[in-house]
């Protein structure tokens, strides 16, 4: 089973100290520790523990194993009589290198199946019953990413938040809407977001945004061999010559404007040149523009969780992708709940929610 690791370890955080530290003793009486943490959620003394070992061990030595789990960072003591529970940095341990993941229960399978399989066509009701179902089986928080939209684009706008953020607001063929924020190259202007939404608009057809940006990319293409084809002809003809600007992008430098003039054959190409080069530039602009309306953040939605849930510093977060007949992740679905999960069988659940919304998915769009 391909479950994600949960909880997913942060950037910057403590690496905990690797299995092969631990001798046989002591990693026996870690995992026992926290899988009736994780249990009962109250902290758990040497005498319990020294009762649910697998070998013979006093409770004095047992008291011992935990004073080392403990100078390691694995545990902690709430209280000073009390027993002990896991850190963070001892479940991080515990969740990658000793949990050990079941299978999904026959009747928690079947009621996956039955609440995801129900006769709807709509994307919008499956993540949500997936997102109710997640919630009730785990008695926690659901969290669902919904795919971006590659449905056919019927109106772009884009809308300067900040001098770093701008929002783009797509709206589908079939009539829905999506909002996208990202950040904008340095020196685009309002004025030039609102001319690329407008020349975007006129030209859309029912074309997603990949085929938007295939299209005015192939555009380019020709725009460029036709500049290549008339610029040729004047430097041949030692009246212009190719120069670098110093930042990648190269200009024609025309010399003896004057004598040209003189023949409307050479002032046309000259005009038809710059005409070139102005909409190069305009299509590089909306090239730029479509890739990051394409990989900007889609909008996040939330299912059965508040907010607050993800400042909580004792949350965890269980998550799995979902894919499209293609193999692409496009969203994922998950579970937000206190660090005392029980992990073995929620790592399951919500992987194979996620393959089954994925091929749900898949199906629709077959």
């Amino acid at each position: 089973m391909n479950a994600m690791e949960v909880p997913r370890k942060p950037s910057g955080a403590q690496t905990p100290p690797s299995l092969a530290a631990l001798t046989d003793r002591s990693r026996d009486v870690f995992r026992t520790l926290v899988e009736t943490y994780l249990e009962t959620g109250e902290p758990v003394g040497s005498r319990t523990l020294s009762r649910s070992l697998t070998e013979s061990v006093s409770a004095a030595t047992v008291r011992n194993v935990m004073q080392d789990l403990e100078h390691l960072g694995l545990l902690d003591s709430p209280h000073v009589s009390a027993g002990r529970i896991p850190t963070q940095l001892g479940l991080r341990l515990f969740v990658d290198g000793i949990l050990e993941l079941g299978d999904v229960a026959g009747s928690e399978r079947t009621e996956i199946e039955r609440t995801l399989s129900a006769d709807d066509t709509d994307l919008t009701h499956l993540l949500d019953r997936a997102g109710s179902l997640l919630s009730g089986l785990t008695r926690s928080a659901s969290l669902v990413l919904a795919p971006k939209a590659e449905a056919p684009i019927r109106h772009i706008e884009f809308v300067s938040l900040a001098p770093d953020r701008v929002l783009v607001v797509l709206v589908t063929a079939d009539g829905h809407v999506e909002n996208r924020i990202f950040a904008p190259p340095a020196g685009l202007t309002p004025s030039a977001m609102r001319a690329a939404a407008n020349f975007l608009n006129a030209v859309l057809e029912g074309r997603t945004l990949s085929e938007m940006r295939s299209t005015v990319a192939a555009e380019m293409t020709r725009n460029r061999a036709e500049l290549d084809l008339l610029s040729q002809t004047l430097i041949e003809a030692g009246l212009a010559v190719w120069a670098s600007d110093g930042d990648g992008s190269d200009r024609l430098i025309v010399r003896g404007r004057a004598n040209l003039l003189a023949s409307v054959a050479d002032a046309d190409q000259i005009e038809r040149i710059r005409s070139l080069f102005d909409d190069l530039e305009r299509k590089r602009d909306l090239v730029q523009l479509l890739d990051l309306a394409e990989g900007g953040d889609g909008v996040r939605v939330f299912i059965g969780s508040e907010n607050k849930l993800f400042s909580l510093s004792g949350s965890s977060l269980v998550v799995s992708p979902y894919m499209n007949a293609e193999r692409k992740i496009i969203g994922a679905v998950g579970v937000i709940g206190p660090t005392r999960l029980n992990y073995g069988r929620i790592v399951p659940i919500v992987d194979y929610t996620a393959q089954l919304v994925g091929r749900l998915i898949s199906g629709r769009s077959a």
